[in-house]
C-alpha cells in the first residue's frame, strides 16, 4: 500500500515574520539576513522575487482596500451628520475620537496595513483640525496666517506631535513618526508667521528647506540604523522621505519657476538640481526625493523645448523624455548605486543599504 509523505513541507519565512523574530529578539539582524540569503539560493529563479531595497508594508490583502473604503465612507458620513449637530470643532473631536477606536480593532487586533494608515493620517489631521479651530474658527490655513492665525498653528501643531506621540505608544505604525514631525514643521511655519509677520512669505521657503533638511537628517538616522532594511526602522525611515522630499524639493527650485522661470539659465538650474537629488537619491537608495522633482524637471525640459521652437509638441515630447529617464533609472539603478557606492568611504558605504 502507498503511504502519503510523511517528509515536512518546506515553509517560507515571509519579511513580516523576520521582522517581528528581530522585534521580539528571537533572531538578530544579521542572522535574520543570512535567512534571507539561504531562502533567495533556494528558490529558483523564475519563482524569485524581484529585489527591492524600498519594500514597506502597504497592503496585506485585498481586504485592506475593502476596509479602507469602508472606512472612508463612515467617517465621512460621521463627520457630515456631527457637523451639522455640534459644529466643526466637535465634528474633528469626534473624527479623532472615533479614529482611535477603530484603531484599536483595525491596527491592534487584525494587523491591516492600508486601513492603519488611513486611520492614522485622518487621527492626526482631525486633532490638528480640532485645536486650530477652537483656538481661532475662521482659520485660513492656506494664506495671510500673520499674528492672528500663527498661534493656533503653532498649538495644533504641538497637539497634534504629542497626540500622535501617544499613538505610535499604543500602534506602532510606522508613518505615525512622519505625522508628528509634520505637524513640528507646521508649528515651525506658525512660530515664523507670529515672530516676524512682515518678513514671512520671504522667510516661509528657507524655513521649510532647514525642515526638509532636518527631517532627512532624521530619515537618515533610520536607515543608517538598519542598513538590511528588515525592522520596522526602515518603514519609518521611507515616510520620513516621503515627507522631507517635497519640503527639499519645492523650496530649493520653485524660486527658479515663475517670473523669467522660462528662462534658459532657469530651465538648466532646476535641470543641474534635478541630477544633484537624483545623485543623493541613488547613494542613500531612496526614490522618494526623485519623484517630488519630477515635474519640475518636466517644467524645466519643456521650457527648453518651446526655446528651441517646439512648442506644438512642448507636451508629449517632455512626457517622453520624463517617461524614459524614469525607466532608464529603474532598470540601471542597482548598476549606478554599485558605481556610485564604491566611490564614497567603505565605512560609509558600509552603513548604506547593500546594492545587488
Amino acid at each position: 500500500m502507498n503511504k502519503l509523505s510523511t517528509a515536512p513541507e518546506t515553509v517560507a519565512i515571509s519579511p513580516d515574520a523576520l521582522r517581528s523574530a528581530i522585534a521580539n529578539g528571537l533572531v538578530s539582524s544579521e542572522q535574520a539576513e543570512g535567512l534571507r540569503e539561504l531562502e533567495r539560493a533556494r528558490t529558483p529563479a523564475f519563482d524569485a522575487e524581484p529585489h527591492d531595497d524600498e519594500k514597506f508594508r502597504f497592503i496585506s490583502g485585498f481586504s485592506d482596500i475593502f476596509v479602507t473604503i469602508g472606512l472612508g465612507l463612515f467617517l465621512g458620513a460621521l463627520g457630515y451628520f456631527s457637523s451639522d449637530m455640534i459644529g466643526n470643532t466637535g465634528m474633528f473631536a469626534v473624527i479623532a475620537v472615533t479614529s482611535w477606536l477603530l484603531a484599536e480593532y483595525f491596527t491592534r487586533r487584525q494587523r491591516m496595513a492600508l486601513p492603519s494608515i488611513a486611520l492614522l493620517l485622518v487621527y492626526a489631521g482631525a486633532v490638528f483640525s480640532t485645536v486650530a479651530e477652537a483656538f481661532n474658527p475662521n482659520l485660513n490655513f492656506g494664506m495671510g496666517l500673520g499674528n492672528h492665525g500663527g498661534f493656533p498653528i503653532v498649538v495644533a501643531g504641538l497637539a497634534t506631535a504629542a497626540a500622535t506621540a501617544l499613538h505610535y505608544r499604543r500602534f506602532r505604525v510606522p508613518v505615525t513618526i512622519a505625522a508628528g514631525v509634520a505637524a513640528l514643521v507646521a508649528s515651525a511655519v506658525g512660530v515664523l508667521f507670529m515672530v516676524l509677520p512682515d518678513f514671512a512669505e520671504q522667510a516661509a521657503k528657507p524655513l521649510l528647506l532647514a525642515c526638509g533638511l532636518a527631517v532627512f537628517t532624521l530619515a537618515m538616522r533610520f536607515d543608517l540604523s538598519d542598513p538590511q532594511r528588515l525592522t520596522r526602522r526602515t518603514d519609518i525611515a521611507f515616510w520620513l522621505h516621503m515627507l522631507a522630499a517635497p519640503l527639499i524639493v519645492h523650496p530649493l527650485i520653485s524660486g527658479l519657476v515663475g517670473e523669467g522661470g522660462s528662462d534658459v539659465v532657469s530651465a538648466w538650474s532646476i535641470l543641474a538640481i534635478f541630477v544633484g537629488l537624483a545623485l543623493v537619491a541613488l547613494v542613500v537608495d531612496r526614490r522618494a526625493i526623485l519623484v517630488s522633482g519630477l515635474s519640475y524637471a518636466g517644467f524645466a525640459f519643456g521650457a527648453l523645448v518651446v526655446k528651441a521652437g517646439l512648442s506644438d509638441s512642448v507636451v508629449p515630447l517632455t512626457m517622453l523624455v520624463l517617461g524614459a529617464l524614469v525607466l532608464l533609472l529603474s532598470a540601471g539603478w542597482h548598476a549606478l548605486r554599485r558605481t556610485l557606492l564604491s566611490l564614497l568611504p567603505g565605512a560609509l558605504a558600509r552603513r548604506l543599504p547593500a546594492h545587488t
